[in-house]
């Protein structure tokens, strides 16, 4: 199994419920069909290919290849799927062909139905069409055409289900039935992937709860089966639906909320959210309560808007005196070539408008810029990319904060990330409190967090990136005034359920009504690690970068650094030696910490061993070392003494030249294979000793994760109380 995530759809029929599946997958479709799908572009032999060889894009093959006349005999012949779903998808082929044979204004109202029930959404119909979305709507609603809800019976008709759970169809009975209580819309965060995943479906429950208390009836809305959000129990009404615009709307006017919450599903919800308040705005729906005007709850979209484009972004900075990276917006290739020479090699870029750092990577020359440029983004004035100055030896910080619609600001938890800038927020281990940040430089985080989350009007949660180099400078790397990821982190660690605290401060309370006035330090220690993919993709490399990869994470808790890191790693599966040889190959760029690197193994009773470069410099630093051969130098080579259990651990960092991409990549795959740890990083190497330093000299006791919070019996067991670990 390779795959991450899953959306589910619901609907009277297989076609229905196939298209919805589709665009609820956020892969950039609005259904299957009706849409310049790149595998039209294909010859034959790579389109056959396609159907042949089963791969997450084949469905869009099967488009493409009746597209162009294939049959379903044929099709069925190379891929073996059943005729039966093969004739379906046929069927919307032939109905993709009349709707691209007719003009919008002569669609019928029996046309909509007929469209509608096969699952097409109204930006399929634009495209086949030659319209917009908003035309297709406008003439859908002129003809009278609405979705109606069907529930699914929770109790299987033998009493009566008090717990609704809907799905939409386009029939003529509407089972929904709508109430008029104070009610609260929450879009979840759609199908789990890397870089989203069931850290926004924890923030939406404990939203849905909070509000349940308070006196609200909770909607939640979201299309992932895997969810806790999607448990018909977990919310007073559930609808099952895919999360674009056009379905958010039909229950918007169908519900008449008091309020929308985009803020807890990640950037699935954000992206929507400006059009969503365009809508309000135009259509000005009044909530079904009485109460007023329907409204988007907590920070505005323009506010979230003003955080996600860059020009904006920059000015506001500019006018709080908040230092960032030097950077620029490009707009075309030569403009990234031009920012790049402008502040200098090496440089980070990016897509804008991303999550989980799709599509980042740190660049090291003019080349390298020009290959990026060329595979992995098209550069446009519409979708510009994003270059900074790569902050190089930088230690990075998280914060997430916490604000109310009276201007009150509290930081929930500042994070130190073990690994250095440049791994991706996401991939990195970190620990509440910081271990190593100044209190000059704490300071500066804090006032610089305060002042911007009350610029933004921020009303919920916050979260600021920023960078603090060798020369303690700090630097604003980028803030999102959403939930982030490391909410339900940060919530465990201090003992406060940040997300039931935004969602209340949304619906009117303050801070004080809350009791949360000030930043909690916790006395002990907790530390995130994150569970990484690389063993279910064969070929893929070890090495963290800007792009986020990993799937899960765990935390660990005690009252030392040192014991909550090593915790925290043991509960992502992997093996911490605690005698053994570790083999040590640093690039140029890192081998100013090599030495101290393999003291601090050897003090722990590790042999060492290196390739040549990397003996080489511990030799002139009078370190014992074994020099082994590289794979392609003969053998016995590195790869041999990983297979032969000769080699316990590893602590290797890329050159990034084309040698590593053979040799290195090799080693660290051979060591994957054979299930030998392998460290990327120098913070993570350092880490890595003192965890093993904490194993070898303590006995680690198991404790509940709430004793930490218990004043009393923490202060009479303290010395009892070694360590825990929390999956989440």
């Amino acid at each position: 199994m390779k795959s991450v995530g899953e959306s589910m759809a619901l609907g009277r029929t297989f076609q229905e419920s196939f298209q919805k599946a589709v665009r609820s997958l956020e892969c950039g479709y609005s259904g299957w069909g009706c849409a310049q799908v790149k595998e039209l572009d294909w010859d034959w032999d790579q389109l056959k290919y396609s159907l042949r060889v089963p791969n997450p894009d084949r469905v869009h093959a099967i488009y493409a290849a009746m597209k162009r006349g294939m049959k379903v005999d044929d099709i069925h012949e190379l891929s073996f799927i059943d005729k039966w779903f093969l004739t379906q998808l046929k069927e919307l082929v032939d109905v993709e062909q009349y709707l691209m044979a007719q003009s919008l204004s002569h669609l019928t109202k029996d046309d909509f139905y007929e469209v509608k029930r096969r699952g097409f959404s109204d930006k399929q119909i634009a495209f086949a069409t030659k319209s917009t979305e908003k035309e297709v709507r406008l003439r859908r609603l002129s003809v009278g055409v609405t979705p109606a809800y069907k529930r699914v019976d929770t109790c299987a008709a033998e009493f009566e289900a008090n717990t609704p759970y809907m799905y939409s169809s386009y029939d003529f009975e509407c089972e929904s039935t709508p109430t008029q209580k104070k009610k609260v819309l929450i879009l979840g965060g759609g199908p789990n992937r890397i870089g989203q995943g069931i850290e926004f479906d924890y923030c939406c429950c404990h939203t849905s709860f909070a509000l349940q208390d308070a006196g609200y009836e909770t909607i939640m809305m979201n299309s992932n089966p895997e969810t806790v959000s999607t448990d018909y129990d977990t919310s007073d009404r559930l609808y099952f639906e895919p999360l674009t615009l056009e379905d958010v709307c039909n229950i918007i006017d169908l519900e008449r909320p008091d309020g929308i919450i985009v803020q807890f599903g990640g950037q699935t919800p954000l992206k929507l959210a400006l059009s969503i308040q365009h809508y309000l705005e135009e259509y000005k729906p009044v909530c079904a309560s009485g109460t007023g005007y329907v409204r988007i709850w907590g920070t505005s979209p323009d506010s979230i808007d003003a955080a996600e484009d860059r020009e904006r972004f920059n000015a506001i900075l500019q006018e709080l005196e908040i230092e960032q990276p030097k950077g620029g917006i490009a707009k075309s290739d030569a403009d990234a070539l031009a920012i790049a020479m402008e502040i200098g090699y090496p440089v980070v870029v990016r897509p804008s408008y991303v999550l989980g750092g799709r599509a980042m990577e740190i660049v090291y020359s003019d080349k390298k810029l020009v290959t990026y440029l060329e595979n992995a983004v098209e550069v446009d004035p519409d979708c510009p990319v994003l270059i900074d100055k790569y902050l190089s030896d930088a230690i990075e910080i998280d914060v997430d904060v916490l604000a109310d619609s009276h201007g009150n600001v509290v930081i929930g938890g500042i994070m130190e990330h073990i690994e250095q800038a440049g791994v991706h927020s996401g991939d990195s281990a970190c620990s509440i409190p910081t271990k190593t940040v100044s209190s000059t430089c704490l300071d500066t985080i804090r006032s610089w967090t305060v002042k911007l989350a009350k610029r933004l009007n921020v009303c919920g949660l916050m979260n600021c990136q920023y960078a603090i180099t060798a020369f303690g400078q700090v630097f604003l790397l980028e803030a999102n005034p959403r939930a982030s990821r490391t909410v339900p982190f940060v919530s465990k660690a201090i003992g406060h359920p940040l997300a039931k605290y935004a969602s209340l401060v949304m619906s009117g309370k303050t801070l004080n009504d809350l009791g949360f006035t000030r930043e909690v330090i916790p006395r002990h220690v907790s530390v995130k690690e994150v569970v990484l993919p690389f063993e279910k993709f064969q070929g893929c490399d070890v090495f963290l970068g800007p792009e986020m990869r990993s799937t899960g994470e765990v935390m660990g808790i005690a009252f030392e650094f040192s014991i909550a890191f090593a915790m925290a790693y043991i509960a992502t599966g992997q093996k911490l030696p605690i005698s053994g040889t570790v083999f040590l190959s640093l690039n140029d760029m890192t081998k100013p910490h090599l030495a101290t690197i393999a003291r601090a193994f050897l003090g722990l009773g590790f042999r060492i061993v290196s390739t040549s470069g990397t003996a080489h410099v511990l030799q002139l630093e009078g370190i014992s070392v074994e020099r082994v051969l590289k794979i392609h130098e003969g053998r016995p080579h590195a790869g041999d003494k990983i297979a032969n259990g000769q080699i316990q651990l590893m602590v290797i960092t890329s050159s990034g030249d084309q040698l590593d991409e053979i040799d290195g990549r090799n080693l660290r795959r051979m060591a994957l294979a054979y299930k030998v740890p392998i460290i990327t990083t120098v913070a993570g190497a350092l880490a890595t000793a003192d965890a093993i330093k904490s194993l070898k000299s303590s006995t680690l006791k198991m404790v509940a994760l709430q004793d930490f919070f218990d004043i009393v019996k923490e202060t009479k067991s303290i010395k009892n109380f070694q360590s825990t670990t929390s999956s989440f």
